[in-house]
């Protein structure tokens, strides 16, 4: 009999909301189907959208596992059983998954192959709670608009000019390429449904910042990492290429940063968009600078945009914050954790943090 711990079992979780999207999240899935670590389970949630769910239900009817067998590449599609958003929408994925951890993929992006296998390892410390990684752009016209700063790539979901390399320890993740302990959400609650999208036509954003700060809190000593190994490709639709959608997000951003601070302070809640403000964004001027003196593309352009969005993210906070002093800010909801479709399998503690 083999001494080999058990491998980490996850359960993936992809929040759908649109039929717009069906070859994108046929091609996530597929990334995440093929993985050198394979996932124990798939969950597809479905955001209060009738036609996609049955759709998808059709799609992935023959992978569910039979009883006694291994479940392991087993694709479940289920209805959002919270409001509207996305925030919501991973809280029942989270309710429904029978892994150890839960991982969550962005619904037009694709898994390189040994992604979950990266998240695994960082489980190897029992002090780890959440392991996210990194997530490249894939651009609508085939290359990066040249007047948009890679300091601002969270603008569309990716990871910016900033983060440091390598395996580090961070105050949040990003929820698009992230992966929690399923004792984590016990400990913490979910995701909170008064943050992020929701179906406001503003992209706010921010609702993983704020429940990882809240889980930092509720565990002491609590380790967070980013694996710039456990990467992902994420498409940015020509849409958001466009300095219009810049400036919505940035000034969304703003808003959303306000909410994080009402709900967890501001001490923590912008304690890293400080040294980002003061430190990443300045030598992003001074290279756009350069690079305009130089004559080379873009670079006034992208001296520019930091300059824009330093501004429209601190007038989208200040509104924000008013707003929250005057009582108008939408009320937080988290709440713990239950199963929505019967209990989970049983957890054996023995193989959290194992790795193939």
């Amino acid at each position: 009999m083999s001494d080999r711990p058990a491998p980490p079992r996850f359960s993936v979780v992809i929040c759908v909301y649109t039929e717009e999207r069906w070859a994108d999240i046929l091609a996530a899935v597929d990334s995440v189907r093929k993985q050198s670590l394979p996932p124990l389970e798939t969950l597809l949630v479905v955001d209060h959208n009738e036609r996609l769910l049955h759709r998808l239900a059709e799609e992935y009817a023959g992978s569910a596992a039979k009883p006694g067998t291994d479940a392991r590449g087993e694709v479940r599609v289920l209805a959002n059983t919270g409001p509207r958003g996305l925030s919501a929408g991973r809280n029942t994925g989270i309710a429904a998954a029978r892994g150890e951890f839960v991982a969550f993929l962005d619904d037009d992006a694709v898994a390189e192959h040994d992604w979950l296998h990266h998240f695994a390892a960082g489980y190897r410390d029992p002090a780890v709670v959440a392991v996210g990684g990194r997530t490249l752009p894939v651009w609508a016209s085939g290359r990066r608009p040249a007047w948009f700063p890679e300091e601002f790539d969270w603008v569309v979901g990716c990871t910016y000019r900033g983060l440091p390399p390598g395996r580090v320890r961070v105050r949040n993740v990003l929820g698009g390429n992230a992966s929690f302990r399923r004792t984590a959400f016990d400990a913490a609650g979910g995701f909170a449904t008064g943050i992020g999208r929701d179906g406001d036509r503003r992209p706010l954003g921010c609702e993983e910042t704020e429940l990882c700060i809240r889980l930092a809190n509720a565990v002491p000593g609590a380790v967070l990492l980013i694996d710039d190994r456990a990467v992902i490709h994420h498409k940015v639709p020509a849409a958001r290429e466009r300095f219009a959608y810049f400036r919505t997000r940035v000034y969304a951003e703003g808003l959303s940063k306000a909410l994080v601070a009402q709900s967890v302070g501001a001490g923590k809640g912008l304690e890293s968009e400080r040294r980002y403000t003061s430190r990443v964004l300045p030598a992003g001027v001074l290279r756009g600078v350069r690079d305009a003196l130089l004559g080379r593309p873009g670079g006034a352009g992208r001296a520019g945009a930091i300059a824009t969005g330093v501004a429209l993210a601190a007038g989208g906070y200040a509104l924000g914050t008013l707003r929250a002093r005057r009582g108008g800010a939408p009320a937080f909801s988290w709440g713990p954790i239950a199963p929505v479709d019967g209990p989970r399998r049983d957890r054996d503690p023995a193989a959290e943090g194992a790795v193939a």
